[in-house]
């Protein structure tokens, strides 16, 4: 695999949503990147934020990439382009257990977003996550309907879940919420949010969840590229798209 994509809303690297396109490689050159806006019908601001970049940490290369796309203002997925990655980055675990450091980091950003609702807000974000650890072995994480697919071999691969409010209707009744389903709308945990786990979101957070669900696989000659896209991509289209694609050959 020497690709990966993000269709994504922000500057290249870490940056607020005005750059339209970007692209990037490893270190080696051997893995490239690029990242794409796509700006729909929405009449709301841009809500949306991405992170792509390669780095060096303890002679290792990381590719690190993400969407993160917002709901109810920006300030959540703005939080976590710049601490969610680097509290992963501090998990003890991480070089011998990524999973379980992935996993720890998620909750503990998500708790930091709420202790700090007077500040951030009332809103809420999803999130997909791609770690690729020296080109060889890909992390991927998500809290959402912002997905990641792998292509191997010319088949595509989904490598996250998609947390809808139908698909998780026990849990979320199980914690006194319900679902609602009108007709010409999507089902809506207490009639309000779209998916069933996101980061933020306190005066749902009692109904929702933010553990995300985790797949790893090891990157091999069959691999052709990775594509992160929030929802825009993968079911609207016509409103916001954030897309990041990384790509082997």
């Amino acid at each position: 695999m020497d690709r990966l994509c993000c269709f994504s809303s922000s500057q290249l690297g870490e940056g607020r949503p005005y750059s339209s396109s970007g692209k990037g490689k490893s270190y080696e050159g051997v893995i490239k990147f690029g990242f794409s806006l796509v700006k729909g019908k929405a009449n709301h601001p841009m809500e949306d934020y991405h992170v792509a970049k390669f780095m060096q940490i303890q002679q290792h290369e990381l590719g690190l990439f993400a969407i993160y796309d917002g709901h109810l203002g920006d300030t959540i997925p703005s939080y976590l382009q710049k601490h969610l990655f680097a509290n992963i980055l501090k998990e003890e675990e991480f070089w011998v257990d990524p999973s379980r450091a992935i996993s720890k980091a998620y909750e503990k950003t998500d708790q930091a977003i709420l202790s700090q609702s007077s500040d951030l807000g009332r809103g809420g974000s999803t999130a997909v996550t791609a770690i690729l650890i020296n080109g060889i072995k890909l992390w991927v994480a998500n809290v959402g309907d912002s997905r990641a697919v792998l292509s191997r071999g010319g088949q595509a691969i989904q490598m996250t879940t998609d947390h809808e409010p139908n698909t998780e209707r026990g849990s979320i009744e199980n914690r006194g919420g319900f679902v609602s389903n009108m007709p010409g709308d999507v089902p809506r945990v207490n009639g309000q949010l779209a998916v069933s786990r996101a980061f933020g979101d306190k005066s749902l957070k009692s109904h929702l969840r933010s553990d995300p669900d985790i797949q790893w696989t090891d990157i091999d000659n069959d691999t052709d590229i990775l594509i992160l896209a929030s929802d825009g991509l993968w079911k609207v289209k016509t409103f916001y798209l954030d897309v990041s694609l990384l790509s082997w050959k």
